[in-house]
Formats: structure tokens, C-alpha cells, sequence
């Protein structure tokens, strides 16, 4: 089983908000997830990302694998390096 930190679309049509989620690769975007670990809304100004860190590094501990896009979030919010 294949674990990724990715984003799932919320909101309504042309107006985007994300959940940052853990979830199986083989689900769909949207579709069923393990554990959520915050949010990040692109449509205020500044971007609002707010994350669980202690969450988020237990996961990435345990192997799960970010997204690009998440990594650049994680990184923004100081989980990362």
C-alpha cells in the first residue's frame, strides 16, 4: 500500500478549497482518505495553509510520500525543511 499526503478538492465550482489529506494512491482524489491534516485556501490573499505538524510529521516518519504541491505547502509552513 502506497501512502500519499495530497490534496482534496472542497468548495464550490471556480471557487477551490483543499484539505490536505493521507490517503491510499489507488483512491480517488476526492474519494475516501485516512486521516486529514489541515486545509489550504488559494483564494485569500495570502494563501491560507494551516497544519497539523505533529500529524504531518508522524506520517512522513512512517514513510507516506507528499505531492509536489504539498510538499511546497509543508515546506511554506515550516513541516519541512
Amino acid at each position: 500500500m502506497s501512502v500519499k499526503i495530497r490534496l482534496k478538492r472542497t468548495g464550490a465550482k471556480k471557487q477551490p478549497s483543499y484539505r490536505i489529506v493521507v490517503a491510499d494512491s489507488r483512491f480517488p482524489r476526492d474519494g475516501r482518505f485516512i486521516e486529514e491534516l489541515g486545509y489550504y485556501n488559494p483564494r485569500t490573499e495570502p494563501s491560507t495553509v494551516k497544519v497539523d505538524e505533529e500529524k504531518a510529521k508522524k506520517w512522513l516518519a512512517n514513510g507516506a510520500q507528499p505531492t509536489d504541491t504539498v510538499r511546497a505547502l509543508l515546506k511554506k509552513s515550516g513541516v519541512i525543511e
